[in-house]
């Protein structure tokens, strides 16, 4: 069974239900997808028995030893990625897109297209099960292929260590890096807070796994922080059939323990949001 973790925007509190759920009693796959702003494996430091590279995209090189600094890149590049500087044609690792374009009108072919072997996969045990994350490094491309291939990997590690639960911290928004991680998966489990922005978000979210047919369940986070705009939360969940699994408190021992990289249910097992994160998820399993 694969339940992903997933919210409409950043600070939800999203990865601390995740790193909950994947601390209950049972042994599981814990998948971080957030590729993008990984921090699973700060707080769980799991072993690396695996390291892959990731390629992504290619980027820009200059050979300087052909090159004349005529310029005719730094006009095309439009991405203004290759500029003059000390009056020395340059290209920023960062800026550069890889589009190939000034590999190709380069006249002394002094330009040449490289790998980006910076991002990784790893894979590895952590101590309650395995764990799979990735690194995209900064700048790079196609986070949503790299979050495939973690999924991939998550689902062998699963099937090879009898591991039933595969809990995915996904990455926050709706681009492509999410549809990646909610395809296919038993049961979405979307993040909400009680803003203005959280409602918006929570229904563009909603709009995304509708048209995959998945089983969507909400939790509301820190609900007691606007208990108005939470019901409101609440009544539109309603109105189109979807269940709110919890409305969890705000409290800062849940701060406390990612501080101490653990869960709350790691720190405080007996607490009232250990409680309700436990339901959550006995509901959305058995659901």
């Amino acid at each position: 069974m694969e339940i992903a973790v997933i919210s409409g925007k950043g600070g939800t509190g999203k990865s601390s239900i995740s790193a909950a759920f994947a601390t209950l009693s049972e042994k599981v796959v814990l998948a971080d997808c957030d590729v993008d702003a990984a921090n699973m494996y700060i707080l769980f430091n799991p072993t690396h028995e695996e390291e892959q590279v990731y390629i992504g995209s290619q980027k820009a090189v200059i050979y300087y030893s052909l090159c004349t600094n005529c310029g005719l890149c730094v006009d095309y590049c439009r991405f203004n990625a290759i500029s003059f500087i000390n009056n020395k044609v340059e290209i920023s690792e960062i800026s550069c897109d890889g589009c190939k374009l000034c590999s190709r009108i380069c006249p002394t072919k002094a330009i040449t297209m490289v790998d980006s072997d910076k991002s990784r996969m790893y894979s590895g045990t952590f101590r309650n099960g395995k764990m799979v994350y990735g690194r995209l490094a900064p700048g790079e491309e196609n986070s949503g292929k790299l979050v495939n291939i973690i999924r991939d990997k998550a689902k062998k590690v699963s099937k090879e260590n009898n591991l039933n639960t595969i809990i995915i911290d996904g990455p926050p928004g709706i681009g492509c890096p999410v549809i990646s991680t909610i395809t296919g998966v038993n049961h979405v489990v979307i993040i909400t807070e009680p803003t203005i922005s959280g409602l918006h978000d929570l229904k563009r979210t909603i709009e995304i796994t509708s048209k995959f047919n998945l089983k969507t369940w909400v939790i509301i986070n820190k609900y007691d922080l606007n208990v108005e705009k939470a019901y409101q939360i609440e009544k539109y969940c309603s109105s189109i059939n979807i269940k709110v699994a919890a409305k969890i408190p705000f409290d800062a021992k849940v701060v406390e323990a990612m501080v101490h990289c653990k869960s709350i249910i790691e720190l405080n097992p007996s607490s009232e949001i250990s409680h309700l994160i436990k339901n959550a998820y006995t509901l959305i399993t058995n659901g």
